[in-house]
C-alpha cells in the first residue's frame, strides 16, 4: 500500500486520527503529515470544540489525572449532602478515566510492532484517548447583565464574600469592560487582562479620528454643542488617556506614529498575582475603572485602558463559588470598538444563565431597562440561554413616610423599616414576575425551561449583607443565589457524570468483543441490513426538518410585510431627538461609521439594522423558539424531538435485529452501536445550538450587508447642515433598498441559512454512521485482530455502569433527609436587635 495518510473521524467527539500505512515505526518517528481537508473544518465545528492533537501519534500519553486534594478543594463551596453527592460522581468518573487509561495503555501495547492497524483498532485507540483527556465539566456562564450602576460589581463581590473586590460605581466610576469571575485549584488571586491586538486598535483609531474630523466651513449649526456629543467626548477622551494632552487634534497617520503613554507588552496579555483578595484588587483596580472625564495625569495602567477589552479573574479554592462557574460582569451596552463590541454579544450569547440587573429605583420601568430585557430575551433565541431572572438590586433603600403614605389603606400596621423593605420586596416579586412571565411568554415557546420557574425575580441588598442593620444574611438572599449556582452546577455534573460513564462502558463493551471471531459472516448480513434500514431512516429524518423549518416561512412572510409599512416611522423615530439635532450629528456619524451600530455609554445602544428588521422578529420569535426548543414532540415543530425520535428507531431496530437473530456472540457490539448512536446525535445540539445563533441574526445582518453603501456615504458628509443631509442620505438609501427587495432578500437568506442546517445535519449523520457501521462489519479492513486482554477493565467498568443508579438513589435519599431535618428545625430568628 501507498505511504500516504488517510484521515479517520470518530463520530462522536470529531477527534481525529492520521493513518500512516507504513507502520507505527514511522508514527513514532517524529514525522509530521499536512492535512489539508476541508471535511476537517467541518467536523470541527459539528463537535464544538478543537480537535483533539493526537498528530501522527497514536501513542500520546494521556493527561495527568487531578490530585485527589485538589479534587476535594472543588467541593468546598457545597454543603455536606450535595458534597457528598459531588464525591461520589468525581469518584465514578475518576475510576472511569483510570479504566479507560490501562484500557488504552494495554491496547497500544499490543499493536506496537504492527506494521498495519485495524481501521477498527485504531477507532477504538482515538476514543479511548478522547474520552481519557474529555473535560469533567463545562464552565456554566452566568452573566449579569446591567446597566452602569445597576450593581453588578456589588453583587459578585458579595457573593463571592470579599467587599470592594471589584470597583463598585461611584461618581462617573464604574466597571469598564467584560470581567470573568472563576474559581479554581491555584494558590494565589489572579487575574489577566486580554488588551487588543495591534490591527484592532488601528482599526479603531481610524474610526475615531474619522469621528473627530472637524470640518473647516465657516458658520456650523452644532458649533457650539460641537464638544457636547457623547461620541466626540468618549474619542477625546480615549486618545487624550492613550497618547496624551493635544492627541485629538491629531490626524491617524500622526497618531500611528506617536508613542503611547503607557507600556504595552507584546504578547497583548498582562498577568497579575497576589497571596490576598485586597492586594490583588488593588493591582486590578486602575485597569478596570472606567476614569473620569477630564482626567489628566494617571498612572501606567490607566493609560492603557482604552486597550482592554477583557478581564478573567481567578480566585483560589473558593469555599463559596465552585469551581466550574464563571461569574460574567457584562456592560450594558456593548463598544464602539468592533471587536469588543462582537465579544459582547458572543458573551451574552454562550452564558447558559442570564440575571438581568436592576436597582430597586429603575425596576419598574425606563427604556434601559426594557431594552437589556429585550436583549435578555434574545439570548435566549439565538445563544445557548435557558435561564433568565430579574436581580433587583439594592432593595434596602426605602423612605418610610412616602412609602407609608402610598401604601393602601387598610393593610396590617408597619411597625419599622425592616417590615416595610420585607413587604415591599415581597410585592416587587410578585409584580415583577408577572410581567417578567408575560414578556417571556410573547417570545419564547410555552413549554420553556424558565417559564417552569416558580422564581424569576430575586430581591437583593449587597450592602445590607456586609452590614445587617435591616435585614439578616439570609433576607438579603445572596444566599439564595449562591443556592442556585451550586444547583445549576450539581445537575450539570450528575448529567455529565452520567453521560461519561455510560460511553465509555459503550466503548468497553466494544473492547472486549474485538478478539471474539466467531460467527463473522451471519453478523456482517445484520450489518448490512442495519445499513440499508439507515438509509432509509436519514430520508425521513429529511422530510421531517424540512417540514419543520416549514413553520417558519408564514411568520417571515408576515413580518417582511409589516417591516415594508413601518419601516419609515422607525427609521424616523430612531433619528429623532427631543433636544434636537444639537451634538447629535456626530453620534449619527458614529453610528455610520459602525454600520448602523453605536453603543453609548450615556445614550444606550444605538442599532439600527436591528430596529429596522424588529417587525420581523416580532414575527418568527415564538415559531424560531419553537423550532429549537428540546423537550417532547408534540406537532412536528420541533427539531430535537425529530432527532431523537430517529436515535430511538436506530437503537430499536438494532434491539430488533439482536433478538431475531440471536446476536448470541456479539451483544456486546449491539450495546455498542446503542450507544454509539446516542453519542453521536448528542454531539449534534450543541452544533444546531452554534448555527442557530447564525440563523437568528442572518436577518439584521442582511440588511446592514445592503445598507452598507448608505452608512459609507452618510459618514462622510460633513460642513452645514451635516446632520439632516446624513439622515436625508440614510432615509433615500433605506427607500431604495426596500424598493429593490431587501427585505425579501434577508427572508431568503434565513430559509437559505436553515436549507444550510438541515444539509448539514444529514450529512453528517450519515456520514458518521455510515463509517461506524464500516467499523462494525467484519468485512474490508481487518476489524479484528487479537487483542490483549482487557476482560479485567471491562469488569470494572461493569460494575462503575450498575454504581451509577446507586449513587443517583444515594443523592436523592440524602436531599430528602436534609429537607425533612430542615422542616424539623426551629424556625430561624427574627429581625435583628437593633
Amino acid at each position: 500500500m501507498p505511504h500516504e495518510a488517510e484521515l479517520l473521524v470518530a463520530p462522536s467527539r470529531g477527534v481525529f486520527l492520521i493513518e500512516v500505512v507504513g507502520g507505527l515505526a514511522d508514527a513514532l518517528s517524529g514525522q509530521k503529515q499536512v492535512i489539508t481537508q476541508p471535511e476537517m473544518a467541518e467536523t470541527e465545528d459539528f463537535v464544538g470544540q478543537e480537535p483533539h492533537p493526537v498528530d501522527d501519534d497514536l501513542f500520546k500519553e494521556p493527561m495527568k489525572k487531578r490530585r485527589r486534594s485538589d479534587r476535594d478543594q472543588r467541593f468546598r463551596a457545597f454543603p455536606s449532602v450535595e458534597q457528598s453527592a459531588l464525591k461520589e460522581y468525581e469518584k465514578l468518573e475518576s475510576r472511569t478515566r483510570r479504566v479507560l487509561s490501562n484500557t488504552y495503555q494495554k491496547l497500544i501495547q499490543s499493536v506496537f510492532l504492527d506494521d498495519s492497524i485495524p481501521n477498527g483498532v485504531k477507532y477504538l485507540i482515538n476514543r479511548l484517548l478522547a474520552l481519557i483527556e474529555k473535560p469533567s465539566l463545562d464552565p456554566i456562564y452566568i452573566g449579569l447583565f446591567g446597566s452602569t450602576g445597576a450593581g453588578k460589581s456589588s453583587l459578585i463581590n458579595a457573593i463571592i464574600q470579599q467587599a470592594m473586590f471589584l470597583p463598585v460605581s461611584g461618581e462617573s466610576i464604574c466597571t469598564s469592560c467584560i470581567v470573568q469571575v472563576s474559581s479554581g485549584c491555584c494558590e494565589q488571586y489572579e487575574a489577566k487582562i486580554h488588551l487588543l491586538s495591534d490591527q484592532e486598535w488601528k482599526e479603531e483609531l481610524k474610526n475615531l479620528t474619522k469621528l473627530l474630523h472637524r470640518p473647516e466651513e465657516p458658520g456650523r449649526e452644532e458649533e457650539d454643542a460641537w464638544d457636547r456629543a457623547d461620541a466626540v467626548e468618549e474619542a477625546i477622551w480615549k486618545l487624550q488617556m492613550f497618547y496624551g494632552n493635544g492627541a485629538a487634534r491629531k490626524n491617524y497617520e500622526e497618531l500611528l506614529r506617536a508613542k503611547p503613554k503607557g507600556k504595552i507588552p507584546t504578547s497583548r496579555v498582562i498577568t497579575l498575582k497576589a497571596e490576598e483578595a485586597g492586594e490583588l484588587s488593588l493591582k486590578l483596580d486602575p485597569y478596570i475603572r472606567t476614569q473620569r472625564r477630564g482626567w489628566d495625569e494617571g498612572s501606567a495602567e490607566t493609560q492603557i485602558w482604552p486597550l482592554i477589552k477583557l478581564v478573567e479573574v481567578t480566585l483560589p479554592k473558593s469555599e463559596l463559588i465552585p469551581e466550574g462557574v464563571v461569574l460574567v460582569d457584562i456592560p450594558g451596552t456593548g463598544d464602539f470598538n468592533s471587536k469588543r463590541d462582537e465579544m459582547w454579544r458572543k458573551t451574552i450569547d454562550k452564558c447558559s444563565v442570564i440575571w438581568l440587573i436592576s436597582d430597586i429605583e429603575r425596576v419598574s420601568g425606563g427604556r434601559a431597562h426594557e431594552d437589556l430585557l429585550n436583549e435578555s430575551i434574545k439570548a435566549c433565541q439565538r445563544g445557548f440561554c435557558r435561564d433568565v431572572a430579574l436581580v433587583v438590586t439594592k432593595t434596602d433603600k426605602l423612605h418610610l413616610p412616602e412609602y407609608l403614605r402610598e401604601r393602601q389603606v387598610g393593610s396590617q400596621a408597619i411597625q419599622s423599616q425592616r417590615e416595610a423593605v420585607l413587604e415591599r420586596n415581597e410585592m416587587i416579586k410578585l409584580q415583577r414576575n408577572k410581567v417578567l412571565k408575560e414578556k417571556l411568554k410573547r417570545k419564547l415557546p410555552a413549554d420553556s425551561r424558565v417559564l417552569e420557574d416558580s422564581e424569576l425575580v430575586y430581591t437583593v441588598s449587597a450592602q445590607e449583607y456586609w452590614q445587617q442593620a435591616l435585614l439578616t444574611e439570609e433576607e438579603t438572599e445572596i444566599p439564595k443565589l449562591r443556592e442556585y449556582i451550586r444547583r445549576r452546577l450539581l445537575d450539570k455534573k450528575r448529567r455529565m457524570a452520567t453521560k461519561y460513564v455510560t460511553e465509555a462502558f459503550g466503548l468497553l463493551l466494544l473492547t472486549d468483543s474485538f478478539s471474539c471471531t466467531d460467527n463473522l459472516p451471519n453478523e456482517y448480513l445484520h450489518v448490512s441490513g442495519l445499513r440499508r434500514f439507515v438509509e432509509e431512516e436519514i430520508q425521513l429524518l429529511e422530510k421531517a426538518i424540512d417540514q419543520c423549518f416549514a413553520h417558519i416561512v408564514q411568520p417571515l412572510q408576515e413580518g417582511v410585510r409589516s417591516a415594508r409599512s413601518s419601516y419609515r416611522r422607525i427609521l424616523g423615530a430612531c433619528l429623532v431627538r427631543s433636544r434636537g439635532n444639537q451634538g447629535f450629528h456626530q453620534t449619527l456619524k458614529a453610528v455610520c461609521l459602525k454600520n448602523g451600530i453605536y453603543a453609548s455609554r450615556t445614550l444606550g445602544r444605538i442599532d439600527l439594522n436591528e430596529a429596522i428588521t424588529q417587525p420581523i422578529y416580532e414575527q418568527i420569535d415564538p415559531v424560531f423558539g419553537v423550532i429549537f426548543r428540546s423537550g417532547k414532540p408534540t406537532d412536528g415543530s420541533a427539531l430535537m424531538p425529530h432527532i431523537d425520535a430517529f436515535k430511538h428507531s436506530l437503537q430499536e431496530k438494532m434491539t430488533e435485529i439482536g433478538i431475531r437473530n440471536g446476536w448470541k456472540y456479539d451483544s456486546y457490539k449491539k450495546s455498542f452501536l446503542i450507544q454509539e448512536i446516542s453519542a453521536i446525535l448528542g454531539g449534534l445540539e450543541g452544533h444546531i445550538l452554534r448555527k442557530k445563533r447564525r440563523i437568528y441574526e442572518s436577518l439584521s445582518t442582511s440588511v446592514q450587508n445592503d445598507l452598507k453603501p448608505c452608512y459609507e456615504e452618510a459618514a462622510q458628509i460633513t460642513g452645514k447642515k451635516a446632520c439632516e443631509r446624513m439622515k436625508d442620505v440614510l432615509r433615500r438609501g433605506l427607500d431604495q433598498q426596500v424598493a429593490e427587495g431587501m427585505f425579501e432578500r434577508a427572508q431568503e437568506r434565513m430559509q437559505h441559512q436553515f436549507h444550510q442546517l438541515k444539509n448539514g445535519i444529514t450529512e453528517k449523520v450519515k456520514g458518521s454512521i455510515t463509517t461506524m457501521l464500516t467499523l462494525a462489519s467484519s468485512q474490508g479492513d481487518g476489524l479484528y485482530k487479537e487483542l490483549a486482554d482487557v476482560k479485567s477493565e471491562y469488569k470494572e467498568m461493569e460494575k462503575l455502569h450498575r454504581s451509577l443508579r446507586e449513587v443517583a438513589e444515594n443523592a436523592l435519599l440524602r436531599r430528602g433527609m436534609q429537607d425533612f431535618l430542615l422542616r424539623m428545625s426551629p424556625s430561624k430568628s427574627g429581625p435583628p436587635k437593633t
